[in-house]
């Protein structure tokens, strides 16, 4: 055994309760349209109201929409600005939850480990984008709790808020706890809801983001198989006599 897949093991071994985020580590939701051509539709949303002056120009080239629509958020709470273009948000993500590629390695971790732990999303997407997208691949029973971004986008991670929804609902112990993420924002989240963390990156941009944010390199994977391999590996233990 690899000093690696021993602080894995050290990892999962205990876990009876697991918290994923949605887009990264269960699937890539914007794949069949790139995320950041939905920040600028997004941008291009306020710019039609006549309110591209309430952005920064930082945010009107940021990538991410979700970036942009919480730092708009944080100044504006409870308008009907935030209102609809949250909603406006929503249906994008519902657009392209069909289209969305599975993360390498996750239908087939997800399948096995559940019957090992409890799972919940824990998203800043849509609530709703996320349970079509489970259904979609056949995953809903594998999902009875799904938490994603509300019009309060104060409570969007890096805010423990959907973390702790779904610890309450599923009567979670936290120290059972794991939540898998791909960004500092899911990072932080834990740390807030006290749970452990397991980072999921793909390519080094992430990697260095996450341990940047302070995710220990041994606490972060490039790839979801050697987590299957182990999770594989606790159930034939369990089961054998």
């Amino acid at each position: 055994m690899t000093a690696e897949t021993k602080t894995l093991r050290e990892l999962i071994d205990p876990v009876r309760f697991v918290l994923w985020d949605l887009d990264g580590p269960v699937c890539r939701l914007f794949a069949g349209h790139p995320a950041h051509q939905v920040a600028v539709e997004l941008v291009e949303q306020i710019e039609r109201r006549g309110l591209l002056g309430m952005l920064t120009d930082e945010e009107r080239r940021d990538p991410d929409p979700l970036a942009v629509l919480r730092s708009l958020g944080a100044r504006h709470p409870s308008s009907d600005l935030i209102a609809d273009l949250e909603e406006w948000l929503t249906q994008q993500e519902l657009a392209v939850a069909p289209s969305a590629w599975p993360t390498a390695y996750a239908d087939p971790l997800i399948r096995t480990w559940a019957g090992r732990a409890r799972f919940a999303v824990t998203t800043n997407n849509s609530a709703a984008a996320a349970a079509r997208y489970l259904a979609d691949r056949g995953l809903t029973d594998c999902f009875p709790f799904v938490y994603g971004r509300t019009r309060n986008l104060d409570l969007m991670k890096p805010h423990p808020h959907t973390l702790r929804q779904a610890l309450s609902a599923m009567g979670a112990d936290p120290s059972l706890t794991l939540m898998i993420g791909d960004a500092p924002t899911d990072f932080e989240a834990a740390r807030g809801a006290g749970v452990a963390f397991l980072g999921y990156a793909r390519h080094e941009d992430k990697r260095s983001q996450l341990e940047s944010a302070g995710v220990a390199p041994h606490r972060i994977v490039s790839s979801l198989e050697p987590v299957l391999e182990l999770v594989r590996e606790l159930r034939r233990s369990s089961t054998s006599p």
